[in-house]
């Protein structure tokens, strides 16, 4: 890998929705994505254990010379971010919820927020929710369920489909406009997604402002490459299958499974 490798993360393939949008908003960059799907999904571990797994990842990608890290999990940057700012000598680029986007989007004055219960939970989504949200009705849902049916590669299966509309349908009799997808899995299930809520609901996550401002810290950095040649390397300690079918296709990309 080059020197300005960009590392990139998530408690599985979730992530690869995020790495998606930096690839293409940085040709020339290479990438490592680990994927920790023996560990997925964070959202259901407790703060202690989620802070203990991103340095894990953290560490493991330093090693292998990445110069700047996105966590591409919503529920590791609510609870870990900032520890790892102040842990380790390198920029990370976070994700958070798209909650300011939906306030400014949003003409019925009520959005709703599909997301884990990590990331629901947590001191900094409650922050910028105070933040952004005054005089709007939120509704929150948790995806429960949602991230081990993708993991398993069932995004489009009845089970999914069905776990969708129930929590998708009450938020649509409330009178939601904007749905917030709070998880980096979830962008997989938009198709599933727009089938229930039709034309009528903005569906919003933070992929592309992400790669945005990834670009914009390597360039305040000095380490944006331009015209390299590049590799991707995709790294999971769990099955391949649905990894290789999110990637299909993606050229200078390699998968490897390894127990890190």
């Amino acid at each position: 890998m080059t020197k300005h490798a960009i590392g990139i993360f998530d408690s599985g393939i979730g992530g690869l929705s995020i790495w998606k949008e930096i690839i293409q908003v940085l040709p020339y960059q290479e990438t490592i994505y680990l994927a920790d799907s023996k560990n997925a999904p964070y959202g259901q571990k407790s703060k202690k254990e989620i802070i203990a797994l991103c340095k894990k990842n953290t560490e493991y990608l330093l090693e292998k010379g990445c110069t700047i890290i996105v966590v591409a999990c919503n529920t590791a940057t609510t609870n870990a971010i900032q520890v790892l700012r102040d842990s380790y000598d390198i920029p990370f680029i976070g994700i958070e919820p798209a909650i300011k986007p939906a306030a400014f989007k949003t003409e019925t004055n009520t959005i709703g927020i599909l997301a884990t219960k990590g990331t629901l939970n947590s001191r900094l989504f409650a922050e910028t929710s105070k933040k952004y949200m005054d005089g709007i009705h939120v509704i929150e849902q948790i995806g429960e369920g949602l991230v081990p049916l993708i993991e398993s590669g069932e995004i489009t299966s009845d089970k999914t489909t069905a776990l969708l509309k129930k929590y998708i349908r009450p938020m649509i009799l409330k009178n939601i406009d904007c749905l917030v997808l709070g998880c980096t899995h979830y962008p997989f299930l938009i198709p599933q997604i727009k089938k229930i809520t039709g034309e009528s609901v903005q569906i919003i996550d933070s992929g592309l402002a992400v790669a945005k401002q990834t670009k914009t810290i390597l360039n305040q950095q000095g380490l944006l490459d331009q015209d390299a040649p590049i590799q991707h390397l995709i790294i999971s300690n769990g099955t391949l299958k649905p990894l290789k079918e999110v990637v299909h296709g993606i050229a200078n990309t390699q998968i490897i499974q390894n127990d890190f």
